[in-house]
């Protein structure tokens, strides 16, 4: 754990003593806050004028959803179009060392920034908002691959949830977790929340999102799926679970699953792109 981490982690323990203490004096308040931890992102912003070298020069389009608006970038090429959905406390920046794998087989190629992200509107960040930006960044574009990493990946598989009758023909799922509960039931871990917090803070997401917590399962949605897929997750992953990516894989029938060793979470690896665009482009 490097500085930068360990202080990260110090904090993180004392707001989870505070939210311990409003739990028994203002309950709704500690929910609030916890909630708040959970879903603002405190990494990732971009801004026009100091863009990542990666993202300058693409064409870039901003789209209005409701009342947010989000991003996308543009690498150009031939009529084979592919979406990038990127994770928690990151941008589309963050496919820099996808690209070029990628652009070997000539493609057009989209990234997305997600909500809170990047230069994407708002100040929370949610799976079903991401999945809407998604659907959207999709009717335009209509991709016929779509490559989500960590929680981007989730919303990926829960976009295909929703909307089975795309464009969308093959997806690529990396590090990405499976069921919300697991994500909870780590964050409580994260701040040593007390029990008294545990029901408080499982109750805000139900309302919030009107769903049971166990019907939100990348494994239950990808029972359903008919479009081929290709899940990849890493042994040592220490932000998202091994088993996790084994979920999704376990119900997906028409899909392959590869273990990778010694990537992390990140999933940086040439070998591991290169069998990327093999199953992309046989």
């Amino acid at each position: 754990m490097g500085l930068k981490e360990g202080i990260r982690f110090i904090t993180l323990k004392s707001v989870g003593q505070y939210i311990n203490f409003l739990s028994y004096v203002r309950p709704e308040k500690a929910a609030q806050i916890s909630y708040a931890l959970f879903s603002q992102p405190r990494e990732g912003r971009l801004s026009k004028e100091n863009l990542p070298e990666i993202l300058q020069g693409t064409k870039t389009e901003t789209f209005h959803h409701n009342e947010h608006h989000f991003q996308t970038y543009t690498w150009e090429g031939n009529d084979t179009k592919i979406l990038l959905v990127h994770g928690w406390e990151s941008n589309a920046s963050r496919w820099q060392k996808t690209l070029p794998h990628l652009q070997q087989s000539g493609s057009t190629i989209i990234a997305i920034d997600a909500p809170a992200h990047g230069q994407s509107s708002g100040k929370e960040f949610n799976v079903p908002l991401y999945a809407e930006f998604i659907n959207k960044a999709v009717q335009k574009y209509q991709p016929t691959i779509i490559i989500g990493h960590s929680i981007g990946g989730a919303a990926c598989v829960y976009h295909q949830h929703l909307y089975p009758e795309t464009s969308i023909q093959k997806m690529v799922i990396l590090g990405a977790p499976s069921d919300l509960q697991t994500l909870i039931n780590n964050y409580i871990s994260m701040l040593s929340l007390n029990e008294k917090m545990v029901p408080l803070l499982e109750n805000r997401f139900v309302n919030r999102f009107n769903l049971k917590l166990e019907d939100f399962s990348g494994k239950k949605f990808a029972s359903n799926f008919t479009v081929k897929g290709l899940i990849a997750h890493d042994i040592e992953d220490n932000v998202v679970a091994f088993e996790e990516g084994e979920k999704i894989a376990s119900t997906w029938k028409n899909s392959q699953f590869i273990a990778t060793n010694g990537l992390g979470h990140g999933m940086h690896d040439d070998e591991l792109y290169q069998k990327v665009v093999a199953f992309l482009f046989p």
